[in-house]
């Protein structure tokens, strides 16, 4: 009985120190990853940001703009064939308009797309104080992308949703995300590679180039500004 006891003993405390460890592991590979994008205070500083992209298909470039405020709002408008197109998504309401798709005026997004897009709102990042907002992240071991052995990270949102990072172990930066969502009771996955990372003057470092499963072709980042003054009206559906 003694002997049990003690094994008993010995496996729990084992169990604990190996968990203790796990937490360690994943605090250390966020605060690596943290670090090598500028560090958690400069991107605390983020409340605006605005982006001038291009998306290029068929020999047509594409521009986007991309304007946001932090856990408010998200606007990104581009432009094609002479013809305007925009997505805004604030806290409680978002709507979509594409006229290359027929739409002669705004549409409200569903709930369930609402609900999928606005982790978008968060643009100092998730990883940034995660444990505050009610995230949870765990470690899932390597796993090889293009030839690299990568770590992979899963994030449990508060909200229930979920999405795995992959990190560069020699750098720490996010080479690949996979998010997943619900949208008319069907999963979705999406993912997206990110590429091309750059220092702003503001000591913040984002990746330039995304290729996302749900565009034709890579998104360039060409101009990034940080806190601009963003007039409200931008994230009203007209």
């Amino acid at each position: 009985m003694k002997r049990y006891s003690m094994i008993s003993l010995f496996m729990a405390a084992m169990m604990f120190i190996a968990g203790a460890v796990s937490a360690q592991t994943v605090d250390e590979v966020v605060s690596k990853h943290l670090e090598a994008i500028g560090g958690k205070e400069n991107w605390k500083k983020v409340n605006t940001m605005k982006m001038e992209a291009n998306l290029s298909v068929q020999g047509m470039d594409i521009p986007i703009n991309i304007y946001q405020v932090n856990n408010k709002s998200f606007r990104q408008d581009f432009t094609a064939m002479n013809m305007t197109g925009y997505t805004i998504l604030n806290n409680d309401s978002g709507w979509s308009f594409n006229p290359l798709q027929g739409q002669s005026k705004p549409e409200p997004m569903t709930a369930d797309m609402l609900s999928a897009q606005k982790d978008q709102l968060d643009i100092q990042g998730e990883l940034v104080d995660y444990k505050d907002k009610g995230h949870k992240v765990e470690l899932l071991g390597k796993e090889d992308i293009d030839g690299t052995e990568t770590i992979k990270m899963k994030l449990t949102r508060k909200s229930g949703s979920e999405v795995v990072y992959f990190f560069d172990p020699k750098t720490y930066y996010i080479v690949r995300s996979v998010s997943k969502m619900k949208i008319n009771g069907q999963d979705i996955e999406q993912v997206s590679n990110l590429s091309n990372y750059t220092k702003l003057p503001e000591g913040i470092v984002v990746p330039l180039t995304m290729e996302t499963s749900g565009a034709p072709a890579p998104i360039t980042i060409k101009k990034v500004e940080v806190n601009p003054v963003l007039d409200p009206s931008l994230f009203i559906a007209k």
